[in-house]
């Protein structure tokens, strides 16, 4: 049996509440979960305070320790595994920003794929509003910058994922690249 077969069974034996197979789930999906984690602290400054492995960590809890969320395939796991890593790191960030009373907030590198200006840093909270803002305009769009930028999907991974075609992931990362490279250039000027 192929890993994502493999994967997806397991998956499924957690949905219909066989908790033993969350043992089972993370040797399957350490490795990826970690290339995840390590692709969201690329955007990160050295000196954070959270590590990757935390992170992994923090999420795939998060992830088998809940009953809300019904795993439809492996994609879908890791685009929701990515969701929540990036939530932590907003918290994270919320935190520190609260206890330094607004000071040192953290940075993340917006690349250039994503905007026309290469490698800039933006502050994560800033990002994370801008997608906020983005989400009450577009909720789909806000959904596949979250699953390309931070999750590192593919096009064909998000179109599986959002149940839409490979086409309409295209137009909309195009549009929200957009919308998102005016809004952090907004936030710029004084």
């Amino acid at each position: 049996m192929r890993p994502c077969e493999q994967t997806t069974q397991v998956l499924a034996r957690l949905d219909g509440g066989d908790f033993s197979a969350a043992a089972e789930l993370l040797p399957l999906v350490y490795d990826q979960l970690r290339a995840v984690a390590d692709k969201h602290f690329r955007r990160q400054p050295a000196d954070h305070t959270l590590q990757p492995t935390a992170l992994v960590h923090e999420a795939y809890m998060k992830l088998v320790d809940q009953t809300v969320e019904k795993w439809s395939s492996r994609a879908h796991f890791f685009a929701v595994a990515s969701k929540a890593m990036r939530q932590i790191l907003i918290n994270h960030a919320h935190r520190r920003a609260a206890a330094r009373r607004g000071g040192d907030r953290q940075k993340l590198t917006f690349v250039e794929e994503l905007t026309p200006t290469p490698q800039r840093e933006v502050d994560l909270l800033v990002m994370d509003e801008a997608l906020t803002k983005l989400a009450a305009l577009n909720e789909r769009m806000a959904r596949v910058v979250e699953l390309r930028f931070f999750g590192g999907l593919t096009v064909d991974e998000v179109a599986h994922v959002l149940g839409v075609s490979k086409r309409t992931i295209e137009g909309d990362w195009e549009t929200a690249r957009a919308w998102l490279s005016r809004a952090l250039g907004e936030d710029d000027e004084p």
